[in-house]
Formats: structure tokens, C-alpha cells, sequence
């Protein structure tokens, strides 16, 4: 009888595990290809079938064009496993301007909702669909009930969310939720571009991302570009990001060795 007990307590301790994630073994990650993005984020890589939440500030917290942009091109690796849904209350996504950012527009599935709590519940039939691998959701905030549906929905098929912080044009911005079970948090603004070398015009889409909060991993800021830009060759990069400089003290650090430049 000695041995009953514990094995009881193994057998529920393992119904338990199950339900927290939902009956699923871990779905890995998905680097950015950079160890020093990567080593800030558990197990080297953006958490999959997980919910991340991206925004921005001043202008872009109504407009967003930064935060989708950066949301697109970092799930564009997953819409080549699968179907991407973007929810939207504004029906002013540009397809053919993500598909010159390197994301397959022939994986996008477009959904118009009527307010919040549409956008909210089509994001979680949307996550639990076979054959979805990517959903996005334009909302002003997530609170903790919500937050949580979530999740259980990434759980059941693995699919990953990305919340896109996006409040109504000239409104007053809403109170933040109190807590959040999101996986990350990133802030994304706009960065100069810098043309190619010897060359003179407008440079790749570059972004001032910040990591403003990680569950088991480190916060960061960066500066990064995106790949192939508007080259029609983004199928072939593994990761349309590339980090081209860190951030110290919100000052951009020098791209190339001080001696070098003053050669």
C-alpha cells in the first residue's frame, strides 16, 4: 500500500501537466537567427504555439503600420508552414506591401470584425483550426480573461497569436489590463533606412524594436532591417530580420569598429 499513494499523486500530477498544456508536448521556437536576439528569448527563439503582443507608440499605437510590419515579417516563417489569419476592424491591411516584405500573401486569410470581442473570439476559433500557423488580431487591449483564451486556444493546435496593439483614430487610449499571460511584449517604432554602400536613396524598412517583457528571458532593444526587401527573393531568407545594430543607453550603437571608420 506503501507504494498506492505516490503513484496516485504521479498519475495526477500528470492529468494536471496535461490540461496546463493542453495534452500538447512543446512546439519549439522560432529564432531570429542572431544569438544576441536569440539569447534573450527562452530557448533561444520566439515561443510557438503562444501569444505574443506587439505596439507602438505615439502615432503608430493608431496607425500600427510599424508593429504589423514587424508582427508580419516575423511570423512569415510560420505562414509558409500554414494558413495566417489577420483580424482586423479596419479593412485597410496591404497585401502586396507585405508580400514585397518577404510574407507570403498566398497564405493570408483576411477577416473583418464588428468591434473587440468579435476580433477576439475569431482569433480563438482561428488558432484552434487545423492548418492555421499564424494569427494576428488588431485590438486595443487584452485583459486577463481574454488573455487566457487565448492561450488555451495556441495550446490546442500549436499555433502562434500575435495581439496588435491598435487603438480607434483620435480616441482616448483605454487603461492597460491589469496583468498578462502574453508570451512576450514588444514595442516597435520606425528606424531610419540606410541605402547600400555607394549607393544613394532609400535604404531596406529598418525598425527600433524593444523587448519590453519576456516570461523567462531578458528584455532588449535593437535596431533591425528587413531582408530582401521588395527583391521578390524573401522565400529564400530564413528570417526576413536581420539585426543590424544594438541599442545601449537608447543611442544607436556604431554598425562597424571605431578604428575602422576612422580609416
Amino acid at each position: 500500500m506503501s507504494g498506492v499513494r505516490p503513484a496516485r499523486l504521479a498519475a495526477l500530477a500528470a492529468k494536471i501537466a496535461a490540461i496546463e498544456t493542453g495534452g500538447r508536448a512543446d512546439v519549439g521556437v522560432l529564432p531570429f537567427g542572431d544569438a544576441r536576439i536569440d539569447a534573450c528569448l527562452p530557448g533561444e527563439g520566439l515561443p510557438l504555439g503562444r501569444w505574443h503582443e506587439v505596439g507602438g507608440a505615439g502615432l503608430e499605437a493608431e496607425t500600427c503600420a510599424a508593429p504589423a510590419a514587424f508582427a508580419a515579417l516575423t511570423a512569415a516563417p510560420l505562414a509558409r508552414r500554414g494558413e495566417a489569419v489577420w483580424v482586423m476592424r479596419r479593412d485597410d491591411l496591404w497585401a502586396p506591401g507585405l508580400a514585397g516584405l518577404g510574407f507570403p500573401p498566398d497564405r493570408l486569410i483576411q477577416v473583418c470584425a464588428r468591434d473587440e470581442a468579435e476580433t477576439l473570439a475569431v482569433m480563438e476559433d482561428a488558432l484552434a483550426t487545423v492548418g492555421v500557423s499564424a494569427v494576428f488580431g488588431e485590438v486595443e487591449t487584452v485583459n486577463l480573461t481574454a488573455g487566457r483564451r487565448l492561450q488555451l486556444a495556441c495550446e490546442k493546435r500549436g499555433a502562434t497569436g500575435f495581439v496588435i496593439k491598435r487603438r480607434p483614430f483620435g480616441g482616448r487610449a483605454k487603461t492597460e489590463a491589469a496583468g498578462s499571460v502574453a508570451a512576450t511584449r514588444w514595442r516597435i517604432g520606425s528606424a531610419p533606412s540606410a541605402p547600400p554602400a555607394g549607393e544613394f536613396g532609400l535604404g531596406a524598412p529598418r525598425f527600433r524594436v524593444t523587448l519590453e517583457r519576456c516570461r523567462g528571458g531578458r528584455l532588449g532593444e535593437w535596431i533591425l532591417e528587413a531582408q530582401a526587401a521588395y527583391a521578390w527573393e524573401a522565400d529564400d531568407v530564413a528570417n526576413p530580420l536581420r539585426l543590424v545594430a544594438d541599442l545601449g543607453d537608447r543611442e544607436l550603437a556604431p554598425s562597424e569598429p571605431v578604428e575602422r571608420r576612422a580609416a
